[in-house]
């Protein structure tokens, strides 16, 4: 190669070292999506670029064309983000499932379409692991629906919507069904939906390709009476359920036997501890990609629970440390287990905590984001 062409070379190699080395970074730089619940202008999606070494949060977009995101899924594949859309939250008229595509690592979002979630205060949404299937959960309709994504990533029209019925032994919150979480089972066989209404979480069977629920062998187990079972998380292994008791300050744990379907209950342990005597209720849980560790969160008491998980998935308290904000909404884990975020919804702010590997115990790190109403995170 002469001198010339090795100077015209130069630029060109500098501009593939500088293209792959913003890609990498790109790729370990987690991409946080945080939604604000509110009306109009406030209601939005807040995408945050996450330093994997600091866990400090950067506010790269702000996405705008959705109201009262409650909250959100992201799709397998890291292409599209799924979010409640309400105009009224809670009100007479249904919800929307809005579906956006991700613009790059941007942290943009881009309007793809709406379908109606066929139920009122829509709370909860999960995506299979082929990306062809969505399931939404409506909190005061106390129903659950299935709606199929498209090649392009929309949306089309409910194809299953499923109405639970029953009341429990909490006559102020449990005299009809509450639909309040829905999750896909880690074999992509069964969905599984709490309804704090009824104590129950109820089992449905699942067809990925038609996103179709049709009735499972173990149709419902009860949970603990006058609970209040709000939201689920499944363990790494694939083999033990955690539910989170929002009316008991509770979590329950359950076997999962894969091949049929079928939860049997292990234990239940507090969230708060034994000499609380205030008023409060339990929101969300999350665990540890190792599978080591479980937390959740108590609103009221504004703190959260951190445990401990043996081999057999049973639960032994650690700590409950403050949330450091009122209301602690909703968690996320980093992939590589090391950061775990809160949103502390009423309280108006995100915290970022450092998980110690070895005991589990959480310490604050930086500053809290200032958001308003953040209600779900989902991280990239």
């Amino acid at each position: 190669m002469s001198y010339e062409q090795v100077l015209f070379m130069l630029p060109l190699l500098a501009g593939m070292v500088f293209s792959n080395t913003a890609q990498k970074a790109a790729a370990e730089e987690p991409l946080v999506f945080i939604s604000a619940f509110a009306p109009g202008e406030k209601g939005a999606i807040h995408a945050f670029q996450m330093n994997p070494k600091t866990g400090e949060l950067k506010e790269v977009a702000r996405n705008t064309e959705v109201e009262h995101p409650f909250f959100m899924t992201v799709s397998p594949d890291n292409k599209y983000l799924y979010s409640i859309n309400a105009e009224k939250f809670g009100g007479k008229d249904n919800e929307n499932v809005a579906a956006f595509k991700l613009e790059g690592r941007s942290g943009k979002l881009k309007f793809l379409n709406q379908q109606s979630s066929h139920g009122t205060a829509s709370c909860y949404l999960d995506i299979d692991k082929s990306g062809k299937a969505v399931v939404v959960a409506n909190y005061s309709s106390g129903n659950v629906a299935s709606l199929p994504v498209k090649a392009d990533g929309s949306l089309g029209e409910a194809v299953s919507i499923i109405q639970h019925k029953g009341s429990s032994v909490d006559t102020k919150r449990q005299n009809e069904p509450h639909a309040h979480s829905i999750v896909i089972s880690p074999d992509q066989k069964f969905v599984f939906a709490a309804d704090l209404g009824i104590d129950k979480v109820l089992s449905f069977q699942i067809d990925p390709e038609t996103a179709k629920l049709s009735p499972s062998p173990q149709p419902y187990v009860r949970t603990v009476p006058g609970g209040g079972p709000r939201h689920m998380t499944f363990h790494p292994d694939g083999k033990q359920l955690y539910v989170i008791n929002e009316l008991k300050n509770s979590v329950s744990h359950f076997s999962y036997d894969p091949k049929t379907g079928t939860l049997i209950e292990r234990d239940t342990i507090s969230t708060v501890p034994e000499d609380f005597t205030g008023t409060s209720h339990t929101a969300d849980l999350k665990i540890t990609p190792n599978g080591r560790f479980l937390y959740g969160t108590n609103r009221g008491h504004d703190s959260i629970a951190a445990y401990e998980i043996d081999d057999d998935g049973k639960l032994s308290l650690l700590e409950i440390e403050p949330s450091l904000g009122k209301g602690p909404q909703n968690l996320a884990i980093t992939a590589d287990g090391k950061f775990l975020l809160c949103a502390n919804m009423p309280g108006n702010n995100v915290v970022v905590f450092q998980i110690d590997d070895k005991t589990g115990k959480l310490t604050a790190v930086g500053e809290p984001i200032s958001m308003p109403m953040p209600s779900c995170i989902m991280i990239r």
